[in-house]
């Protein structure tokens, strides 16, 4: 037997960065792709539409697609389109997608799906979610082979040296997919709004600020919406020199530099741990908790998880679940994969189960979010997320040209230049905090938007990273998100 950090240290090593959404979520590290071994449902589950898309630099055709989870009636001309965060994938804002089309007529909520995960082998999960495959089968294709050699039907590891093209996979990647995704949005002849979580709040800013042959993204759309999450303003733009610069171009190169050793992962690495294991950790922890919560935690007497997210009593699958990312009982380290989910580990045994008294986001919610469930072929993870995208991210700058743009290919220079009709909805949770509106306020002011266009709503003491997308059923991110795209429906 031994520990994964163990099984990691044979692996090669993408650089550490700080844990970001999902610190357990998607970690990334080649797999092989999905076999067709899922059978047939009484009901149709959501599935992801691929679309042909940009033709990245050295990407095989087949991962030049990206992909979009649908929500809503096929009848409604305007789309919010959704960008999820760092290792969050596209079934993360089902629960949310479903509740705003019930209640704005009109309404389609695209969640986007990103190149990235047409790796994930999502096999066994979707035996899983289907019934046709039980916990532990779950838990030993992904996880338990790791330990036990005698397990032969599991996931296959691909070496990161096949997939060094993602290396390329950096902000131009992820906006020029977005552009394909509402070039087909806009074609239904309502009004688009983009939205982004965490990372893709940077990534809607980088989006509305591109130049697209003169023209800014934002052209194309009614509405931004900031979940917790936008692009740092420049100093200049702050007027305080205490605010944090855009990368420089000296050391835009050195991070193009590292990333381009043959011996440097293209897949970000939470903590040190490499791809996929922590995506695996969250897909399997959440798809138990979710359709087997009270049979006895694999993953606790497994050697596998970080001591700091083990209870000290026996636990179930849903109590293991909830001590791993409930504000209450999940390490300081953890706080963007948290959300309040509860009281915490119940108090009788001799197996625990989950007390949720008190919770903001229901756990059964929560891991519905990143299990995917009813989602065929994916999940609320990225199990690769790349390095790239992450190091761009501090070139955005609010749409403000600077030296690192041009050594990183970011072009998100029209920050001056957005349409003055524009409407703007940023929401503050714990970890973007006030810097999250104070952004969007000084977004809004350089291109002139009036104070009235904007909605600014400051939770920030009180929301965690993921309740904005979970809490349910009292939520105030979306009690402003409803009237907000009633408003930019006119």
């Amino acid at each position: 037997m031994f520990r994964l950090r163990e099984v990691l240290s044979r692996l090669p090593r993408a650089r550490t960065a700080v844990l970001s959404l999902v610190a357990l979520v998607a970690a990334c590290g080649p797999v092989s792709l999905a076999s067709n071994r899922s059978a047939g449902a009484a009901t149709a589950p959501l599935s992801v539409t691929w679309m042909p898309s940009y033709a990245a630099p050295d990407t095989p055709a087949k991962y030049n697609k990206v992909g979009v989870l649908k929500v809503g009636p096929s009848s409604a001309r305007n789309v919010l389109v959704l960008e999820p965060g760092t290792s969050a994938g596209s079934a993360y804002f089902v629960p949310l997608a479903k509740w705003i089309v019930s209640k704005t007529p009109g309404w389609q909520v695209w969640s986007v799906e990103r190149r990235e995960n047409l790796l994930e082998d999502e096999s066994e999960l979707n035996l899983f979610k289907k019934g046709n495959a039980t916990a532990t089968e779950l838990f030993d294709y992904y996880l338990g082979y790791l330990k036990d050699p005698q397990i032969t039907h599991h996931v296959q590891m691909i070496p990161n040296s096949t997939v060094e093209f993602a290396k390329n996979w950096g902000m131009n990647v992820a906006v020029q997919d977005l552009h394909t995704v509402i070039g087909v949005a806009k074609r239904l002849g309502g009004k688009v709004v983009l939205g982004g979580h965490s990372l893709g709040g940077t990534v809607v800013t980088a989006y509305a600020t591109w130049d697209f042959n003169g023209k800014p993204g934002a052209d194309q759309l009614a509405g931004l919406v900031y979940i917790d999450g936008a692009s740092a303003p420049t100093p200049q733009a702050l007027g305080s020199s205490g605010a944090p610069a855009p990368m420089t171009a000296a050391l835009a190169s050195q991070e193009l530099q590292a990333l381009d050793a043959p011996s440097v992962s293209p897949w970000l690495s939470f903590g040190g741990i490499a791809a996929p294991f922590a995506g695996l950790f969250e897909a399997t922890g959440s798809a138990a908790a979710l359709l087997d919560p009270t049979a006895p935690s694999l993953g606790q007497t497994s050697g596998l998880l970080p001591a700091d997210i083990v209870p000290p009593v026996r636990v179930s699958n849903i109590g293991q679940y909830g001590f791993a990312q409930n504000v209450a009982t999940s390490p300081p380290a953890l706080e963007a994969a948290q959300a309040h989910l509860g009281t915490g580990v119940t108090s009788k045994g001799p197996i625990h189960g989950w007390n949720g008294a008190g919770a903001l986001t229901p756990i059964t919610r929560f891991a519905s979010m990143f299990s995917g469930s009813g989602v065929n072929n994916a999940d609320g993870t990225e199990w690769y997320f790349p390095q790239r995208l992450t190091d761009d991210t501090a070139a955005v700058a609010d749409g403000n040209a600077n030296p690192a743009q041009s050594v990183l290919d970011v072009r998100s220079t029209m920050g001056h230049h957005l349409p003055h009709g524009l409407l703007l909805y940023a929401f503050a949770a714990h970890l973007g905090g006030p810097g999250v509106l104070t952004a969007t306020k000084i977004l809004a002011q350089q291109s002139g938007i009036p104070t009235s266009h904007l909605t600014l709503v400051d939770e920030h003491t009180t929301y965690a990273h993921n309740d904005p997308a979970g809490a349910y059923p009292n939520n105030v991110f979306f009690s402003h998100l409803v009237p907000f795209l009633k408003k930019v429906d006119g």
